[in-house]
């Protein structure tokens, strides 16, 4: 009887590097024992970014995801020896600061380390010298100490999950080349290679700067760039002379030049990110044995380039002396990977089932991803949430080679910059643009990035109405970066007048067909089945009850739904689920949405119609398709600031048309336009969450606040389950409303929270309430009294706050009811 996905799954691995060995490792110790991995070199160095990487550890990332991967990567190779050598050396990590942004940089990296449970936190300048007494104290500020980082040796690391994953029946073949993906009917069958063909019920692509060559092979799209970064290995120096070990300082990073140190017994290995980019072509990249006949150590050791590393040699003798009195021994360029957003890419394709990535991973990461992506394979989840790392998350214009090349490229850049949450990216833009752009440049649109969207976060134009408000509290430099007081002048004009939101690049869908309504009624928790007009806030939940995703769900026929949702991974769930009676169809690039909020909405856009937008006519959760002047809308009434008002929506060829009239009639009534930093004020204010930052398939609707979106009584949905009973159970912890205590202080996010001096959660969103005068900050806590006392890290200082009521303005929602 031949092996079928439902019993034994045959897996075949491509590529034995850290990834592809971990991967291996986790998934037979899952019970899919039927694994090959397949290598083109030879084993245990086959060639790749492994076999070559100086193996540091820093486990804290802005990214909680990436912070998780480090931690069990750590826990991992902790536990694993060869020959009697561990596979991690756990010599701690040191980051030096030597200018005042950069000592505020590793305070705030300290917070992240807080929020996400790594050991760490700031020294000073004498303690950085005890640890490295190589280094010139004389112009350091201070440090970032970590104990439980240092170093992975990922060879050794690989040879032990490989042994393991052997024990338990797995193979490793090396110097078998694959030439080709095999499909039948959309599903992956076999892997092609020079020395035979293995059949597959699932296929992992663990190739490392490879991956865009065996994502092609199965006609799927993998956005990597490789890279070339320059690393170096000193003489012998005489500070290091009768080292017994391979390292026993920190491993250590000299960030504001853009150098990492670690000791080889007695020499010191160094690192650059300070060249210029040097992209490499991965279907250029030669074979192991060509490398070799062309005088290269391995396929991803490329040349050494002098001329690249001078500047960065002149820092490394600045910053310790002894290296004065050495020499370079030797160098080369070694090759890894960059995705247009620094994360790795993961998941299996919709387009090849069974087909799966795992790709863009550093040895920092790798064994924490190879056992999510295994859990996603054997489980249908991983354990901790992924949406940062899901190969769908790029949107179609973020896709393009040339995009992946320079965005690629500009992470290698900034892989040590100081980079505020909210900094976009320069290049390439702008790249999508609303049909409202031209008006907003004339308004003095400040626009930031996402997703490739001009978005514009506040407008000049409104700059005379700040004169008009209470004076503000002064911002520090941190959270005054890609801020304007007009953004307070903005949300105040929408709490008392009106005002035009550009809400375009929300995401819009289409799904039609007859089996329309009971597909959505299946995929999400709210009850759909509603008149036409009806407008429905729900939720798309794993079969684990982690919520995927949340929606508006306009019924504007009896099999026709216009879907707002957040990411290309909306999209991708739902067509994977959708019968064929059902199309799924993404809507966005060929329409668009003006939010128009505020008391005076009504009087704006009742006179521009002859239907009825009263609030009998027109009530709350209601949509109606009509016409606004010359232009045919669907208008639905909802509000994401808390005040009256609806989103209206046309074609993008009559988005300009759109804007002009409503900008015409709104004259008389005192309009704006209001930007994207207004828009999170107020809705914060008003408890809106945002998907993927305050709630995740990490947590359920009751902890996240939203389970009045869950009808239990409704016929079977997924995650309905896995729901049972959490309804009136108390949650171990809640996402909860905070409310600053000082009136002058912000945080910005990310942060950890202190409950009676001990971490005891973190930051979700944060911005200054300006109808409050407070700001207020969303975290995930252990369930908490109103009332109850917290303090919030903010740059090393201690911020108290106290846990609110929610929601803190309108809870009688009489501003939009009306």
């Amino acid at each position: 009887m031949s092996s079928t996905p439902e019993t034994h799954p045959r897996v075949v691995i491509v590529g034995a590097g850290i990834v592809g060995c971990s991967l291996a490792d986790e998934l037979t110790s899952r019970g899919w024992t039927d694994v090959t991995v397949l290598e083109q070199g030879p084993l245990p160095a086959p060639g790749g970014s492994t076999s070559h990487a100086p193996g540091l550890v820093f486990q804290t990332s802005p990214s909680k995801t990436l912070t998780a991967f480090a931690r069990y990567t750590v826990e991992k190779f902790n536990s694993l020896q060869v020959d009697g050598v561990s596979c991690f050396n756990q010599i701690g990590g040191l980051e030096l600061a030597t200018t005042p942004e950069r000592l505020a940089d590793l305070h705030r990296k300290a917070g992240y380390a807080a929020s996400w449970g790594v050991r760490g936190g700031i020294v000073s300048a004498a303690r950085c010298k005890e640890l490295w007494p190589l280094i010139d104290e004389s112009t350091v500020l201070g440090g970032f100490h970590t104990p439980d980082d240092g170093l992975a040796r990922a060879v050794l690391a690989s040879r032990a999950q490989m042994a393991r994953a052997v024990e338990r029946g797995a193979r490793f073949l090396d110097r078998h080349t694959v030439t080709g993906i095999e499909q039948e009917d959309g599903r992956v069958t076999a892997v092609v290679t020079d020395r035979g063909s293995f059949p597959a019920d699932h296929v992992v692509s663990a190739a490392g700067f490879w991956g865009p060559v065996i994502g092609r092979m199965a006609g799927v799209e993998v956005p990597l760039q490789p890279l070339a970064h320059q690393y170096a290995k000193t003489k012998q120096l005489p500070e290091l002379a009768g080292a017994e070990t391979e390292a026993s300082k920190p491993i250590l990073r000299f960030q504001d030049r853009d150098l990492y140190f670690r000791e080889h017994h007695d020499r010191i290995g160094i690192g650059s990110y300070a060249h210029k980019p040097l992209p490499v072509d991965p279907f250029a990249i030669l074979p192991y044995d060509e490398a070799r006949a062309n005088d290269m150590e391995m396929p991803s050791s490329f040349p050494f380039t002098e001329e690249d590393w001078a500047p960065s040699w002149d820092d490394c003798r600045d910053l310790m002396p002894a290296l004065g009195e050495t020499e370079i021994e030797e160098g080369f360029n070694g090759v890894f990977s960059f995705t247009p957003d620094g994360m790795p890419v993961l998941g299996e394709s919709r387009k090849l089932r069974g087909f799966w990535l795992a790709e863009a991973v550093w040895v920092t990461h790798s064994a924490g991803v190879a056992k999510a992506v295994a859990e996603w394979m054997v489980d249908g989840r991983a354990s901790i949430d992924l949406h940062e790392c899901d190969l769908t998350r790029f949107e179609e214009a973020q896709r393009s080679p040339s995009y992946i090349r320079e965005r690629g490229s500009q992470q290698f850049v900034e892989v040590y910059d100081v980079l505020h949450p909210l900094q976009p990216m320069e290049h390439p833009r702008p790249l999508r643009v609303s049909p409202f752009y031209a008006r907003q440049q004339e308004l003095g649109a400040h626009f930031l990035e996402g997703g490739g969207w001009e978005r514009p976060h506040w407008y000049e134009a409104n700059a005379p109405l700040v004169d008009a408000l209470d004076p503000l509290p002064e911002r520090d430099a941190w959270s005054a970066r890609y801020w304007s007081p007009i953004a307070a002048a903005e949300a105040k004009a929408t709490r008392e007048k009106v005002a035009l939101y550009d809400m375009t690049p929300l995401r819009r869908l289409e799904v039609t067909g007859p089996g329309a309504l009971g597909f959505l009624q299946r995929m999400t928790t709210n009850n759909l089945r509603k008149k036409p007009g009806a407008v429905t806030y729900t939720l798309l939940l794993d079969e684990t009850g982690g919520v995927r995703s949340d929606l508006t769900v306009a019924r504007l026929a009896p099999d026709r739904f216009q879907v707002g949702a957040n990411s290309p991974t909306d999209l991708d769930w739902l067509l994977r689920h959708a019968p064929e009676d059902v199309h799924v169809k993404d809507i966005t690039s060929g329409t668009c949405c003006i939010g128009v909020w505020g008391p005076l909405a009504r009087d704006l856009v009742q006179p521009l119609t002859r239907d009825d937008f009263s609030h009998e006519g027109f009530g709350y959760f209601r949509a109606k398709e009509t016409y606004l002047g010359h232009v045919p809308v669907t208008a639905m009434r909802l509000s994401y600031v808390g005040e009256l008002g609806w989103e209206l929506y046309t074609s993008a060829d009559l988005g300009l048309r759109l804007w002009d009239t409503l900008w015409e009639a709104g004259e008389e009534h005192g309009v704006i336009a209001a930007g994207r930093s207004a828009f999170n004020s107020l809705r914060l204010e008003k408890g809106y969450r945002a998907w993927g930052v305050d709630m995740t398939d990490e947590h359920n609707p009751y902890e996240a606040g939203v389970g009045f979106a869950v009808r239990m009584d409704k016929d079977g949905f997924v995650g309905q389950e896995a729901l049972q009973g959490l309804a009136t159970a108390e949650p171990a912890r809640r996402l909860t409303p905070l409310l600053l205590d000082d009136p002058a202080s912000v945080v910005l996010g990310k942060e950890p929270v202190f409950v009676d001096g001990a971490p005891a959660g973190y930051v979700t969103s944060a911005s200054y309430g300006y109808t409050l005068g407070r700001c207020v900050a969303y975290a995930w806590l252990p369930t908490l009294a109103s009332g109850t006392g917290v303090h919030i890290e903010y740059f090393g200082e201690k911020v108290a706050a106290t846990v609110a009521d929610e929601p803190l303005f309108d809870p009688k929602m009489t501003r939009i009811r009306r």
